[in-house]
């Protein structure tokens, strides 16, 4: 998190962008574009996010959240179903005490969870799903150096986790959020 803001407060901000890609995308043929993500169009972008948060939540805390309709018949209500459950149990003052406990990461206190797993994840596929909707790219800045400054300590976890391709060479003075995401796996060009 950056600028002093809660876990709920730093979710509100950046689910909001995704979900106005998401509620932006015009029609099942743009749904079904090729994403930077090999293999997945941007339906796949959104099915990604709605489908591993849930178990991991449960698992980790026994709580499950709001079950929309199938990405595949309608990702705009699939994705703000399960979005804003993930808001109302951030709201809720009950998720502060709450503790996460999951064996590859220990016990973590639940906001401080979703936002260093769901809401980083959702900051990094909002590029995928602008990219592959053609909608604006752009990405806040300092969260991108935020986000790099704490991924490349745990660069040989992360690319041996499997959810990260091999890192894309960009020239050294890239901008922070091409760094970020070829860090990631991403060529931005």
């Amino acid at each position: 998190m950056i600028r002093d803001e809660t876990a709920a407060d730093e979710y509100r901000e950046i689910a909001g962008r995704f979900t106005a890609l998401v509620t932006a995308v015009p029609d099942d043929a743009t749904w079904n574009r090729h994403s930077p993500v090999a293999e997945w169009t941007a339906r796949d972008v959104v099915r990604h996010l709605v489908e591993w948060f849930p178990g991991f939540l449960a698992g980790g805390t026994g709580r499950t959240l709001p079950q929309g309709p199938d990405v595949d018949d309608d990702p705009v209500a699939a994705w703000r179903t399960m979005s804003d459950g993930v808001q109302a149990l951030l709201d809720d003052p009950a998720s502060a005490g709450t503790t996460l406990r999951n064996p590859h990461i220990g016990e973590v206190p639940l906001p401080d969870a979703v936002s260093r797993f769901f809401t980083a994840d959702v900051f990094m596929h909002t590029w995928d799903l602008a990219r592959a909707t053609g909608q604006g790219e752009a990405l806040d800045p300092e969260r991108c150096a935020a986000l790099l400054d704490d991924m490349q300590p745990l660069d040989g976890l992360l690319r041996s986790s499997g959810q990260f391709g091999p890192e894309v060479e960009v020239p050294a003075d890239a901008d922070v959020q091409t760094r970020m995401l070829a860090f990631i796996g991403r060529d931005p060009r």
